[in-house]
């Protein structure tokens, strides 16, 4: 049973503060750190607070992996792949310490969080030093503390999964764009996600706190924020006050240029909230909403609590309010006793409401997931078929929709230059595509006015006016 919200009290952050000025003190704490990072962008934002955790300790970040004296793994488990990535990595810092012994290696994330995980880190892997969940960020502090001085045992404890905290300090990886949490967890339980049991319960932040971030970071020369959650349609529910269109109609007098967010579940997409997106200026003009599969059949055995026709009703809502919305999406295939005919529906649904791009995965068994126990495995080779065909269908047709978009005006945050020419700057607009144009570096981090000219397979090309 997952443990109830629980809100860390200032005592408890404040003794956790004690702790890191104790390690800012050490002669024999570490001087360098580097975080690896796996997932979404709720952990890239986790290892933003990481980052600026370990920064308040007196550590300065490496670039490189090999050179640092702490290495952290930020872990994700949603799909098996990233956690084998995860896990070689994690097995080859062995190989780093023979060379180091001094190096520190901590473990947290998703995968810190389940269930055995700690112990197994902690008995099987004698070269890892610490670990941490995701709902006890605010406990690295103690857990390096515990690893520092050969507290084995205390620096792998598994903790609660559902805190709620505030004040902790972050290290932005960019002065204009910044990530804001709205709220943690999900009670959704998708039969083949595993978010749930390594996010915990659903908790709201409190409006009034997450104001006050965003005037900070408008205030310091952000231009855009990215509110995250596991599901920010239910913002609110669990505090029964303001929901996800009041605070975003809240943030829009902060004066922030854009507002984003992600995820999205469709089932919880109101009409309220379209409106608020339709009349809020600094609601960019994307929503990535997931739609999973496009068979009722398959979304009932996923748990997904929508039909098609539900889905394809907010999808008419949205582009009725807001005709030039571009729609991002995550698409499944090859879930448990998949048939052709439902793949089929999944595709038809992809050419129907024809996504900007979208996400498409095989489905992945997930241990502790309802699905992982549904019988009716698909072969590997069904499931490659199925995906290279998804994807085949949605190449097309964003080449179809990038090419429509030639010929008109579009506002770009410029965010750098071109990784394959230097003097053309990159960016996305406020549909979420990427686009390049000519420009200065000087205008790295401003909103530039361009007219498209051409594309790439997922990218605009551009002039300015």
């Amino acid at each position: 049973m997952r443990d109830a919200v629980r809100p860390v009290s200032r005592e408890e952050m404040e003794s956790q503060r004690e702790l890191a000025e104790q390690i800012r003190k050490r002669p024999d704490r570490p001087r360098t750190y580097h975080i690896i990072t796996y997932g979404c962008q709720m952990n890239a934002h986790d290892s933003e607070t990481l980052g600026g955790m370990l920064e308040s300790m007196g550590m300065n970040k490496s670039l490189e992996r090999d050179e640092a004296d702490l290495i952290l793994f930020n872990t994700c488990c949603i799909r098996d792949n990233a956690e084998r990535r995860a896990m070689g990595n994690i097995i080859f810092t062995k190989e780093i310490k023979k060379k180091r012994p001094e190096l520190l290696v901590g473990v947290c994330g998703c995968l810190a969080q389940q269930e055995g995980f700690a112990e197994k880190l902690r008995t099987r892997y004698p070269h890892v030093d610490f670990s941490f969940g995701t709902g006890e960020i605010y406990l690295l502090p103690q857990r390096l503390l515990s690893a520092l001085e050969g507290r084995r045992e205390d620096a792998f404890q598994r903790g609660e999964d559902s805190t709620l905290y505030e004040g902790l300090p972050v290290l932005r990886t960019s002065p204009f764009f910044a990530y804001l949490n709205v709220m943690y967890g999900c009670d959704n339980f998708c039969s083949y996600c595993i978010v749930p049991m390594v996010r915990g319960r659903e908790r709201s932040r409190d409006l009034r706190e997450i104001v006050k971030e965003a005037e900070a970071l408008v205030k310091d020369g952000v231009k855009e924020i990215m509110l995250l959650g596991q599901n920010v349609n239910s913002y609110g529910t669990d505090l029964g006050k303001a929901r996800f269109h009041d605070l975003l109609h809240a943030l829009s007098d902060t004066g922030v240029k854009r507002l984003r967010f992600m995820t999205s579940n469709p089932k919880d997409l109101s009409d309220e909230l379209i409106r608020e997106m339709a009349d809020n200026p600094a609601v960019c003009l994307q929503l990535h909403l997931p739609a999973q599969s496009g068979s009722d059949a398959v979304l009932k055995a996923m748990n997904r609590r929508y039909t098609r026709d539900w889905y394809l009703n907010r999808v008419r809502a949205l582009r009725e309010a807001i005709p030039e919305i571009g729609l991002t999406t995550d698409l499944i295939v090859a879930f448990p006793g998949e048939t052709e005919e439902q793949f089929l529906e999944t595709l038809s649904l992809v050419h129907e409401v024809r996504y900007d791009s979208a996400f498409t995965f095989i489905y992945s068994p997930r241990t502790g997931t309802a699905a992982a126990k549904l019988e009716g495995r698909i072969a590997p080779e069904v499931a490659t078929d199925r995906i290279q065909r998804l994807i085949k269908a949605q190449d097309e047709i964003t080449a179809e929709v990038l090419h429509s978009l030639i010929g008109q005006e579009a506002l770009v945050l410029a965010e750098g230059t071109s990784k394959r020419d230097q003097k053309q700057l990159t960016g996305k607009t406020a549909r979420g595509t990427a686009c390049n144009f000519l420009g200065s570096a000087d205008q790295i981090g401003q909103i530039v006015k361009v007219k498209i000219t051409g594309q790439g397979s997922n990218t605009l090309k551009a002039i300015q006016i």
